[in-house]
């Protein structure tokens, strides 16, 4: 066994601790794996389903159905891109495809280097600065596609210094 998966199915087996007596309690565990490492892992899936007692094709099954959860591992710096109603009738669509252009990824992929991950979200509850992008919780309200580059430049320099 790698030392990776070793690692991931240690912790898992630690969060899961709390669950396993708690009936319905699948989502939330879920949710607790994907804040510890970013995404849930396959590894982390095994454990969950042993220790919750839930077959792993359930596990799956809410795992792509609720896009909340990430399957793989996202960038370094999240993208959060508001379409909900006041964000869309203002001009999301526009900012999102601008993003997609400029980053050369779709929805829920990150860029090849690792760096971005893109997400569209239904609301960030910003609505008075309609369109509204959040990156790693830094909040940039009535975003235009012509300062879509601007944005990820700024990232850029800002995570040059780290590891990627």
């Amino acid at each position: 066994m790698s030392e990776e998966k070793e690692k991931i199915q240690e912790e898992t087996k630690k969060l899961m601790v709390k669950w396993k007596s708690k009936r319905g309690a699948l989502i939330m565990a879920l949710h607790e794996v994907q804040g510890a490492f970013g995404y849930v892992p396959w590894d982390a899936m095994e454990i969950v389903s042993k220790e919750l007692d839930v077959p792993m094709a359930r596990i799956y099954s809410v795992l792509t159905f609720y896009n909340f959860f990430k399957l793989k591992a996202p960038g370094k710096v999240i993208i959060s891109i508001c379409d909900g109603t006041a964000c869309h009738i203002k001009g999301a669509a526009e900012v999102i495809a601008a993003f997609k252009k400029e980053l050369g990824v779709d929805e829920a992929e990150t860029t090849p280097d690792g760096l971005f991950f893109l997400q569209i979200v239904r609301c960030l509850g910003c609505c008075g600065l309609a369109p509204v992008v959040v990156v790693n919780g830094k909040t940039y309200g009535k975003m235009t596609p012509e300062r879509v580059p601007e944005v990820i430049r700024e990232w850029r320099e800002t995570m040059a210094g780290e590891s990627v």
